[in-house]
């Protein structure tokens, strides 16, 4: 990405934008995972001070990006440059934690999360208690 062009995404957009692309990535966004995004924007201290009319925003740039062949490098680039790394795990633990909202994870969900931690630089250890963690809170 050229320097004189800003990027689209703020932080808060990057995390929103992981949520989406975990509820696409099985190419049938489900309501209950729609929740867990709008409760995640609606309560946690990172998104505070977020204008929750960007979710439609955020949401149109990922279903864009995933209409291209490289689209899904295209979006870590964007969060890459966006997110700052203290950040990484929050990313991670919300994308775990859309991706078990409905109570079982698809193929796709699966390799999107092994991605999401190879692209963030999630240490295992680390993303293993975040998914067990994601697991335990969504337990029917």
């Amino acid at each position: 990405m050229p320097q004189d062009i800003p990027n689209p995404l703020s932080p808060q957009d990057s995390l929103v934008a992981v949520m989406v692309a975990v509820s696409a990535s099985d190419e049938n966004i489900r309501t209950v995972e729609l929740v867990k995004i709008q409760s995640a924007v609606n309560n946690l201290p990172i998104f505070a001070d977020y204008d929750i009319d960007r979710l439609k925003t955020v949401s149109q740039i990922v279903f864009d990006l995933f209409e291209q062949e490289d689209g899904l490098a295209a979006l870590f680039g964007l969060v890459h440059e966006a997110l700052p790394e203290r950040l990484y795990e929050t990313a991670y633990a919300l994308a775990c934690d859309v991706a078990a909202a409905d109570g079982s994870l698809a193929e796709t969900e699966l390799r999107l999360l092994e991605e999401i931690r190879y692209e963030l630089n999630i240490d295992r250890l680390h993303a293993a208690a975040i998914e067990r963690g994601a697991r335990a809170r969504h337990i029917v």
